[in-house]
């Protein structure tokens, strides 16, 4: 015998002493051979190897039988062959005694896992009872009820269809994927089938709903009975047919008389998002062959802190009173464990909406004209104008000394002569500036070429910023982007009055949204900002208001009660730290991948979409242009406050002045030396 022959044999031999062992985990004292005739026919594991390769994912199979060692040994070395040319991947094989606490109750690799169970082994019943939720959700299971054919003899079947009557007291749910092999009494052929129920409860829907995957033989193998080229369909596309039965929807409705309009355009700006997910469900259902209930509740469902359940419709579906949740909710953290979410319906988002304010309401039009360093451009020119004035002024003076003092008093005060210092150069620059014109005479051609210079410069300078200025006041202004801008801004707030903004306004905990709520939202007599829909939307066409809405509905009240200018300038900030709204199902519902497979379609084909744009309103297009806005306190508030620090700092130095004229006479009597 060559090395690695001998070598395979060694593994081989070591395999079978880790398989060989009884319910209680002790080596089996018998030898096996791992060869022998009797497990090569043992149709139970051809049929095992066969069906695994038509599923997708099954990485672990988990074997809850009676099965001798031989048997086990056998189907793990069939299930590694059979798998290792799979595009899948090789297979594991784990062996464990008929007891619940060995089921994946916990695995997060559910969805790769294929439990084999047989009937006949004492115990299996208990234990499928047992299994609950995994026996329609994310496991799968492959079923046998072995058949002896002659006392001692070897098994080599499985019993007749008729024999699996305990699988229809079992919650086996539409989305459950658990596979039987019997062999049909008429034909005498082997099956591969299915069977599901709509619901556990006592309904006509309880039936238990049969299915073929397949048939099965040695040569052949497991031939999939479906229409399919490439593989078979997965169970939430085979199972679309509901059959009529009735699905219980909870939908949340905050005003009674929307149970009036539900299916026409009347008010459309009220619960609009529930408007639109109760078509969409209605539109589910009828792709599933199925009908639909609604029940009615005036809120989404909150979380209790002290009994830690929800209200509304996540406590519906909670307590199973509802199986699908008729209104699309906001994705948040806490909810997870509640429901589960399955695709968004509705493109909609509450936003404070508000009419973009003057510029000047904002910032100071005064020096918005010049970038900062055309402004120290600015000074710089008037500080080094006004030294070189002064410069050639005292020049002047010096050649101009020797001309007698008759010249000199011809002059007159606004001569060279009458200069004294920088502070007259300077002050002449800046009435230049102002276009105040020059109150000193320039005498020689320098001095006047530096006058004819500033003149002409500061000309411009000044055209270009009352240009700007005029343009400034009537801008609006683009700076309140972030919620942190709208707190610092002076715009009043407020919020519609439903029941999501009475939560999440109060709960919030981020520091600038509870700062905007307790310091613009909560006034201090303790009331609130939450307004109706109506008075909200005419504050903000009063301006200087934010209201926090629904865009779609907001937009619907602008559209019809605005003017064409005032739908200019229109701005959004969100508030709410969520996405889109999501339409949520019972949490491990076997409707889920149903439903949301329908829910992605409604998406792809546009009926969403056109259920969308007939309920909701887009933001209206500014198409006529902002009108005139007069020129108010509030544009003119800088030069106020400039000119009452300029009287204010005048009054200072006039009191200094004349304290210091009554100081200097008491200490320095002068008007004794010049008698």
């Amino acid at each position: 015998m060559d090395k690695p022959r001998y070598l395979q044999l060694l593994v081989q031999s070591l395999i079978v002493l880790k398989v060989l062992t009884v319910s209680n985990g002790t080596p089996q004292a018998t030898a096996v051979n791992p060869l022998s005739p009797q497990t090569q026919t043992d149709q139970r594991i051809a049929a095992i190897s066969d069906l695994l390769v038509h599923l997708d994912r099954a990485h672990q199979l988990l074997v809850l039988t009676c099965w001798s060692p031989s048997v086990r040994y056998a189907l793990w070395q069939s299930v590694r062959e059979s798998t290792a040319t799979s595009h899948h991947g090789t297979a594991s094989v784990r062996f464990a005694p008929i007891d619940q606490r060995h089921l994946p109750w916990h695995d997060p690799n559910q969805h790769q896992i294929v439990i084999v169970l047989d009937l006949s082994c004492p115990g299996t019943d208990r234990l499928l009872e047992s299994a609950r939720q995994l026996l329609y959700y994310r496991v799968r299971w492959i079923v046998f009820r072995s058949s002896i054919e002659h006392p001692g003899g070897s098994v080599r079947g499985w019993s007749n269809c008729s024999e699996y009557s305990v699988l229809d007291r079992l919650p086996l749910l539409v989305s459950n994927e658990l596979f039987y092999f019997c062999t049909e009494t008429s034909t005498g052929q082997h099956l591969v089938r299915q069977q599901y129920r709509l619901a556990v409860r006592s309904t006509s829907s309880s039936v238990p709903i049969y299915e073929t995957f397949g048939t099965w033989n040695a040569a052949l193998g497991v031939r999939v009975v479906v229409d399919s080229k490439v593989r078979p369909p997965v169970t939430s596309i085979r199972r679309q047919n509901f059959h009529k039965f009735q699905l219980r929807a909870s939908l949340v409705i905050l005003h009674n008389e929307t149970l009036n309009h539900l299916d026409d355009l009347h008010d459309k700006h009220i619960d609009t998002i529930s408007r639109v997910n109760y078509l969409l469900t209605k539109s589910v259902a009828h792709a599933l062959n199925a009908t639909v209930k609604f029940s009615i509740v005036d809120t989404w469902g909150y979380r209790d802190r002290e009994t830690d359940r929800y209200n509304g419709m996540i406590g519906e579906l909670q307590r199973d009173l509802a199986d699908l949740g008729g209104t699309s909710m906001f994705f948040t953290q806490d909810r997870i464990k509640a429901v589960d979410f399955l695709a968004m319906t509705a493109s909609t988002r509450a936003s404070f909406i508000f009419r973009a304010p003057k510029l000047s309401f904002t910032s100071n039009v005064f020096v918005l004209p010049f970038d900062q360093y055309v402004w120290y451009c600015t000074v710089s020119f008037i500080v080094l104008s006004g030294v070189l004035l002064l410069v050639m002024l005292r020049t002047e003076q010096r050649y101009t000394a020797g001309d007698g003092e008759g010249r000199g008093s011809a002059i007159g005060s606004n001569s060279p002569a009458a200069v004294t210092g920088l502070s007259d150069t300077l002050l002449n620059v800046f009435g230049t500036t102002c276009q105040q014109g020059s109150f000193i005479e320039p005498q020689t051609a320098p001095s006047r070429c530096l006058i004819l210079l500033c003149l002409v410069v500061l000309m411009f300078l000044y055209a270009s910023y009352s240009a700007n200025i005029v343009a400034l006041i009537q801008a609006p202004s683009t700076k309140i982007q972030t919620l942190e801008d709208l707190l610092a801004s002076r715009l009043k707030t407020g919020a519609e009055d439903t029941v999501y903004n009475q939560y999440y306004f109060r709960t919030e905990t981020e520091p600038s949204r509870k700062a905007l709520y307790e310091r613009k939202m909560r006034n201090k007599d303790g009331t609130e900002n939450f307004l109706p829909l109506a008075q909200g939307v005419e504050l903000i066409r009063q301006g200087h208001y934010a209201f926090h809405v629904e865009r779609g509905v907001g937009y619907k009240l602008i559209s019809e009660t605005f003017q064409e200018e005032e739908k200019c300038g229109l701005q959004e900030v969100e508030y709410l730290k969520v996405i889109e709204p999501y339409y949520a199902i019972q949490k491990n519902s076997s409707f889920r991948e149903p439903v949301r497979i329908n829910l992605f379609k409604l998406r792809e084909f546009g009926i969403q979409g056109r259920e969308h744009t007939l309920l909701y309103t887009k933001k209206p297009r500014c198409v006529g242009g902002s009108s005139f806005i007069p020129v108010s306190i509030v544009d003119v508030w800088p030069a106020l406050v400039t000119l009452g620090w300029g009287y204010l700092l005048t009054v200072a130095v006039l009191i200094a002045e004349l304290l210091w004229f009554r100081l200097r006479s008491r200490i320095l009597p002068t008007t004794g030396y010049f008698q």
